[in-house]
């Protein structure tokens, strides 16, 4: 009897670290038990049914689209599943889906000749991702992961075992939902055959510890430090808050001063800018800044140590003083000149974004490959391909550095300053890709 007793013992124990591991089985592969078709904000009249082990959806009668959903709500989890998609056809991951008008977000399933696989959909694009699409398996099963953390969401996906989205959604960018259910869609209104699906198959979740996408804690002055979480996602802090440890102050080094844990651009002193000692490729990069009247300044990203103009050697992100510029001066600026301008390239989408002097902005900037989408105060300002673009000044974006040292531009103010300082930053992190 010594051997049945010890088969027992290794399958219950077996079975043990199976539970224990967190993840659970939320499709049975043989109903819908656990799963509605409303309640979650995207309703719709989809076809839903069970085949084959697995959920399988289909348009309904006028090329409807809609979702079905977990009947339970999650916040911070993990969920992985098979997924199997005619082409062309839509279909998507969506998190935290409330009725009542707080926002989740889709991770795209977008299988169609335009379409994106691993993009961020929320009433608008958050985050384009053309890319990955071209690795999904036509006529397969591919194995899609998704993690969503935090409170603005941080969301991950993986397919095939390969990370293809990593992007952290904007402060300010929505009535952003701390919990929700978890949607698979059909997106309906397609042209595509009648006899097109999407199925799924294997979908398990695995709910995270609290405080798993808590990145920052904040003092009362607004000032931000990594938490544990922050520092395992891969964040770490260009300006320590006391001094310039990091950065390479170009001339004469004058025109700076940390004060009460902000960066300050002065008046006086003849520096042209500020450069990390680092330099960075692909990233995400959040940053705080504060300007008074007739601020000039700018974000460099992947500027040249080449020597050079940095706005195009890498490029720039206009900071500017966009109320008073244009009535003090008696000029004109051209579009990309305001606040959030891609210099030379992009005019900003948004013109509003920008708080009054004196409130604290936010850029949050995320650069891969040739692409980067800027955001300011949670509003998307582009999210372009710059090998596509055709600067109006500066170098094709095809000769600028593929990587180099991300900036603070000290240009002079463009008329009296109040104070002896026109410029401040704090909260300025990083996440290299």
């Amino acid at each position: 009897m010594t051997a049945p007793i010890l088969l027992t013992c290794l399958l219950a124990a077996t079975s043990l670290s199976q539970a224990s591991d967190g993840w659970k089985t939320v499709f049975d592969g043989e109903s819908l038990a656990g799963w509605t078709t409303v309640g979650g904000r995207y309703d719709g009249k989809a076809v839903w049914t069970v085949e084959e082990g697995a959920i399988v959806g289909r348009e309904g009668a006028g090329h409807a689209g809609g979702l079905i959903y977990t009947e339970r709500d999650y916040g911070d989890f993990v969920i992985e599943l098979d997924a199997w998609i005619s082409y062309p056809f839509d279909s998507g991951v969506f998190v935290r889906m409330r009725p009542d008008g707080k926002k989740g977000a889709q991770l795209t399933l977008d299988y169609r000749p335009n379409g994106e696989v691993g993009g961020i959909y929320a009433d608008g694009y958050y985050y384009h991702n053309p890319a990955p699409k071209e690795d999904w398996v036509r006529d397969g099963w591919n194995k899609v992961k998704v993690r969503c953390a935090g409170q603005p969401m941080h969301l991950s996906m993986w397919l095939n075992g390969v990370l293809v989205t990593d992007y952290l959604l904007p402060e300010d960018g929505g009535n952003w939902a701390r919990t929700g259910k978890i949607g698979l869609q059909v997106h309906g209104g397609s042209t595509a055959p009648p006899t097109s699906k999407v199925m799924f198959r294997n979908v398990r979740v695995r709910e995270l510890p609290p405080n798993a996408g808590k990145y920052w804690e904040q003092d009362r002055m607004g000032h931000k430090s990594l938490t544990a979480a922050g520092e395992a996602m891969g964040w770490r802090a260009l300006f320590n808050g006391e001094d310039l440890t990091g950065w390479d102050a170009a001339g004469d080094g004058s025109g700076y001063r940390v004060k009460d844990g902000n960066l300050e651009f002065l008046t006086a002193g003849s520096s042209p800018h500020l450069a990390t000692e680092k330099d960075y490729t692909d990233f995400q990069l959040r940053m705080d800044f504060q300007t008074s009247a007739m601020a000039n300044s700018g974000l460099f990203l992947r500027a040249s140590r080449a020597g050079g103009n940095p706005a195009f050697s890498g490029c720039e992100i206009q900071i500017l003083d966009d109320f008073n510029w244009e009535k003090e001066t008696g000029s004109k600026l051209k579009p990309y000149q305001f606040s959030g301008g891609l210099y030379g390239s992009v005019a900003p989408a948004v013109t509003n974004a920008l708080k009054p002097l004196g409130e604290w902005n936010t850029y949050v900037v995320t650069y891969k490959g040739s692409r980067i989408l800027t955001v300011l105060n949670g509003r998307i300002l582009y999210d372009v391909d710059t090998l596509e673009l055709k600067p109006e000044q500066g170098a094709a974006w095809k000769d600028r550095a593929a990587t180099g040292f991300i900036g603070l531009q000290r240009h002079a103010p463009g008329g009296a300053v109040e104070g002896d300082a026109y410029a401040r930053f704090r909260n300025i992190y990083i996440r290299e890709f």
